[in-house]
């Protein structure tokens, strides 16, 4: 039995919430591995920016790969590799354990996630290329949110909290792989012998990739936050220490951007980045309130305002990508975006560490939600470029083509 492009389309979604299942795996459990080891928030943050740091390796030399092999191979060694992850994290008894599990993922997201982006779009039926931006942003959603919420249940109500949630990955990545075996076979019939090389953009893309780079980066940037330390503010903001209530509250983040994407396939591209822009701003203020107020509902608040700003922002920026990218390149220009995103995400959230560690937390979320709102302004210039471009374009265009206007007799 093989999968047609409809089996392969799902399973590519599948592999995507797997990525950040993956990725949001040991969130809730941080505060739990700080207590345990005696860790300190830089540290805490920079186990955190493993992942992004791996995927900087793994990017720019394997982001061609899909391009020549095909989706589905790169997507298997992907999913293998967040299998292999999940067994260090389950067993590892010191904290340099919690560093080879977060490389492992940072690598197999590296393989796995461009691939599975590019495949949703190639294996789109529905006729909205939309649909594809929308269901990748709905598909990260689902898998933050279940690791999340069961995470937190899990620490909570079971023995060994720091065990069941990655048994629970295990399990799940061995059957993507089954899934993905079973999917049709997408190598290129003409294909040169691939080699590492540079990415590149094709010719004429560096305004769109610019905005689109810098919508993602928004969405990662709030969402390192959300997953390195977002349970450590929780904690001590609110003086909660239930994991089950953590795990909820960041899960309601995970779920907002899940629910405000089922609303965004017809929402076109720049309209997207444009309203995820003042969106991010809007939680980033509520954000800086709840680390002063320490309130339960301010911190529901920006979760949810969280989690509908990243949907506009990420979805956004992906729809200007996948618009603008040829196809031959697609693969190679959405990992280019990805390494950009990753490397301003691991920046701000060793950046929120270090100030945590030379002073306290909340100077941290301050200072975090400054330079995050300088972002936003820097992407609205942006956009207003591209505006006034695209309209004195259509303006010499019509200018230049003939008068067809003047009614025929």
């Amino acid at each position: 039995m093989t999968f047609g492009r409809t089996g392969a389309f799902w399973t590519a979604a599948i592999v995507l919430a797997l990525v950040l299942w993956s990725s949001g795996a040991p969130s809730v459990l941080y505060p739990i591995y700080a207590q345990q080891w005696d860790l300190s928030p830089v540290v805490v943050t920079t186990v955190f920016a493993t992942y992004q740091l791996a995927l900087l390796v793994v990017l720019p030399i394997f982001g061609n790969l899909s391009d020549r092999f095909g989706r589905r191979l790169v997507m298997i060694g992907g999913v293998a590799l967040l299998a292999a992850s999940a067994i260090v994290f389950a067993f590892a008894p010191h904290v340099s354990f919690l560093f080879l599990g977060r490389a492992l993922q940072g690598a197999g997201s590296g393989l796995a996630m461009g691939a599975a982006t590019a495949s949703l779009v190639e294996n789109n039926t529905t006729g909205n290329p939309r649909f594809a931006s929308s269901l990748a942003t709905i598909a990260t959603a689902v898998g933050l949110t279940c690791a999340l919420v069961l995470s937190g249940v899990f620490a909570q109500f079971l023995p060994m909290p720091l065990f069941w949630s990655y048994i629970v990955l295990l399990a799940l990545t061995v059957g993507a792989v089954i899934a993905l075996v079973l999917t049709h076979d997408d190598r290129p019939t003409h294909t040169r012998s691939w080699r590492p090389q540079a990415l590149r953009l094709a010719p004429g893309l560096r305004l769109s990739f610019s905005i689109a780079t810098l919508s993602v980066s928004l969405a990662y940037c709030v969402g390192a936050i959300f997953l390195s330390l977002g349970a450590q503010m929780i904690a001590q903001f609110s003086q909660t220490s239930d994991t089950a209530v953590t795990g909820l509250l960041l899960g309601c983040s995970s779920a907002a951007i899940g629910v405000t994407a089922l609303l965004l396939s017809r929402v076109s591209p720049h309209a997207a980045v444009w309203a995820g822009t003042f969106l991010t701003v809007a939680s980033l203020a509520l954000m800086a309130s709840a680390a002063v107020f320490g309130s339960i509902p301010l911190f529901l608040c920006w979760c949810v305002m969280g989690g509908v700003a990243y949907s506009f922002a990420f979805t956004g920026g992906l729809g200007v990508m996948n618009h603008a990218a040829p196809v031959h390149s697609r693969g190679a220009s959405l990992s280019l975006l990805y390494v950009v995103a990753y490397a301003l995400q691991a920046a701000t959230v060793i950046g929120i560490g270090a100030f945590a560690t030379a002073g306290t937390l909340r100077t941290a979320v301050g200072a975090a939600a400054v330079a995050l709102t300088g972002l936003c302004v820097a992407l609205l210039v942006l956009t207003i470029v591209d505006a006034r471009r695209t309209s004195r374009s259509s303006q010499q265009a019509a200018t230049s083509s003939p008068d067809t206007d003047i009614p025929q007799r």
